[in-house]
């Protein structure tokens, strides 16, 4: 169950132009690493790194690490912002 304070992170890490792309790459695509979700958004790595440690302390994303690689995934279930947002996006 999501708290107001959850919502209220969670609206706060969604407020950007560039994790909204992320959050719509990983919908379309599943699982991806920093480095693949970078390329796509034409972002440098450690800028998309910053975005995704942002949107998974949000509680939005699942990271998985695999030996040197990091996966990042939505969270499932979803919380109501976030299905919302994938709706309009």
């Amino acid at each position: 169950m999501n708290t107001l304070k959850d919502t209220e992170q969670q609206l706060k890490a969604l407020a950007n132009k560039r994790r909204l792309t992320i959050l719509k790459y990983l919908n379309a695509k599943g699982p991806a690493s920093v480095g693949s979700v970078a390329d796509e958004i034409k972002l440098s790595f450690k800028s998309t790194s910053n975005h995704l440690l942002i949107l998974a302390k949000a509680d939005l994303l699942e990271r998985e690490q695999t030996s040197t690689t990091v996966l990042y995934r939505l969270v499932r279930p979803t919380s109501p912002v976030m299905k919302t947002v994938l709706t309009i996006l």
